[in-house]
């Protein structure tokens, strides 16, 4: 894991420079475009997808329900929470507790389409081709969907109870307020990791790349979590002060909001997985030039290995 953090003996400079000329390269900020279209027709299935689970939870699916719509309200925009916010609360009341359950695989199946496009963006971005078969890659994107899934329930929870949890403690032993306000704290940074580790999951399966090298806190996936916090927090700021979308757009104007959160969160991912590509090619000793679309050494198994 630390090896990476050696940038494959370049500098940051130079890391970034490669970085730049791969990003104008691949197309980065029209994949993630591209990406914010698909991201758009999985969030609500998404959702759905959670909440059915959470519902089998009784009280508690409610509270976890809750909180992670107030979560969301915190990263996106405020008029995009809004729109998310009433559209599953329409849905859910349209849509029978049954019925939602009886198409849990469907909302699954459509959920899973952002991930199979985020998959081929990043194929773009590490320079293989999808090589799997159909259905593996497919499959490949409803287990990332449903792992994410898990990975943000397991969020919530620890969210939800994790104060309630540190109080208990503080009263069992007598730590005082000091201890509950060093907990929640500390959640937080748990939460953070677990984005972190949703990243590099992300960065290890979704490419076709043939050698893969687990990296849970890798250059890449640091500053692409960083980057996605920072643009989130940045977007939310400017709406702020600055935001004429209503008035351009009319009622479409939370759906623009929206596409561009998804859209700036795309390219967050992207650059994140350049970043690790790049780091790959240059341990390989290969140049921006000398990257083989599909055949790069850096992404494939020796001949040697392959004959055995």
């Amino acid at each position: 894991m630390l090896s990476s953090w050696k940038l494959g003996g370049l500098s940051w400079a130079g890391l970034a420079k490669r970085v730049w000329g791969q990003t104008t390269e691949d197309d980065i900020f029209g994949n993630s475009a591209k990406l914010s279209y698909y991201f758009l027709l999985a969030l609500f299935p998404l959702l759905l997808f959670l909440t059915t689970l959470l519902g089998y939870l009784a009280e508690t699916g409610t509270e976890l329900r809750e909180e992670l719509l107030r979560i969301l309200a915190t990263v996106i925009p405020a008029d995009a929470s809004s729109l998310i916010f009433k559209t599953v609360n329409e849905v859910r009341e349209h849509a029978g507790g049954g019925k939602l359950s009886f198409g849990i695989l469907a909302t699954l199946w459509a959920a899973s389409n952002g991930m199979g496009a985020l998959t081929e963006a990043l194929n773009v971005a590490y320079e293989v081709r999808e090589t799997r078969a159909w259905w593996k890659s497919r499959l490949t994107a409803v287990v990332l969907t449903v792992v994410l899934s898990i990975l943000i329930m397991s969020a919530l929870v620890l969210v939800l109870f994790g104060g309630g949890l540190a109080h208990w403690i503080a009263a069992r032993w007598s730590f005082g307020a000091v201890f509950v306000a060093s907990w929640k704290v500390l959640q937080w940074i748990v939460v953070l990791l677990f984005v972190l580790l949703a990243f590099a999951i992300l960065y290890y399966f979704a490419p076709d790349v043939r050698v893969r090298r687990w990296q849970w806190i890798a250059p890449g996936t640091c500053v692409g979590v960083a980057l996605w916090l920072l643009v989130s927090f940045a977007f939310r700021l400017y709406l702020h002060f600055f935001n004429s979308y209503s008035a351009t757009y009319g009622a479409l104007g939370a759906v623009i909001i929206l596409m561009l959160w998804f859209y700036l969160t795309g390219a967050a991912i992207l650059v994140g997985g350049e970043i690790n590509s790049e780091i790959l090619f240059a341990e390989a000793g290969l140049a921006p030039s000398e990257h083989l679309r599909g055949e790069t050494a850096a992404m494939k198994e020796p001949e040697a290995d392959k004959k055995e």
